[in-house]
């Protein structure tokens, strides 16, 4: 079985990618530069891809960062040292408009043309900072829309499944899973705001989130934090 499994580099990607392997399936990795200012986390998506041996891994180029509108992509300040509550309250400027509608969109394409009727994506409605495009219902929509707007779909030959296994797990049990599965947490990336040489900022949405995680799940983040 063949599997298209979108893999930024980050922690949550990285093992819905290890997670899709365990379950037997050939994964097709496909990260996306789409402009981001923490372009640091394509080399990371390249190791892991390399470390859990995929069928192919595929780096797509998409400018959302010619739109901007996002800390992400434009010259927008990431926020640091937010809490948990703050966090929790609306959308962040880190939200990229659209993002994982296009980086569904790209994953479809290439589902269809190599005729796998899979996808992975590691989002989570829990500890997500409040991303509309995260949410269960969110990728209900687009599986429906998948099978009404490809020939393979409409022709019968595949029954599009969107594979959001992480979506209602705890950052801690996404930690966990990755430690049973055997990933090395090293070759991820997490970090908004990295230095130049990928070292993690320590304080921004998903570093905090990172840090949370490890702490709760009983477990020692590898990776060095300015």
């Amino acid at each position: 079985m063949k599997a298209v499994c979108l893999l930024s580099g980050g922690l949550d990607s990285s093992v819905c990618l290890a997670y899709a392997r365990r379950q037997g399936f050939s994964c097709y990795a496909l990260s996306i530069d789409y402009g981001q200012r923490h372009r640091i986390e394509l080399e990371a998506a390249a190791r892991v891809a390399q470390a859990l041996s995929v069928a192919e891994h595929r780096i797509v180029g998409v400018d959302l960062g010619g739109f901007g509108g996002s800390a992400l992509t434009d010259r927008i300040a990431v926020p640091k040292h937010r809490s948990p509550e703050e966090m929790g309250q609306g959308i962040p400027v880190t939200y990229v408009p659209a993002r994982n509608t296009v980086f569904l969109s790209l994953a479809l394409a290439w589902a269809e043309v190599l005729q796998a009727a899979d996808i992975f994506l590691g989002v989570n409605a829990i500890d997500y900072s409040g991303y509309p495009d995260c949410r269960p219902e969110y990728i209900e929509a687009f599986e429906r829309m998948a099978n009404m707007a490809t020939k393979a779909g409409v022709e019968g030959l595949l029954r599009i499944r969107i594979h959001t296994p992480l979506i209602r797990l705890s950052k801690a049990e996404i930690v966990k899973l990755g430690s049973e599965l055997g990933l090395d947490f090293r070759l991820t990336s997490s970090c908004y705001d990295p230095d130049e040489t990928g070292r993690p900022c320590g304080a921004c949405d998903s570093c905090l989130l990172r840090r949370k995680g490890f702490s709760e799940a009983g477990f020692q983040d590898p990776l060095e934090y300015k």
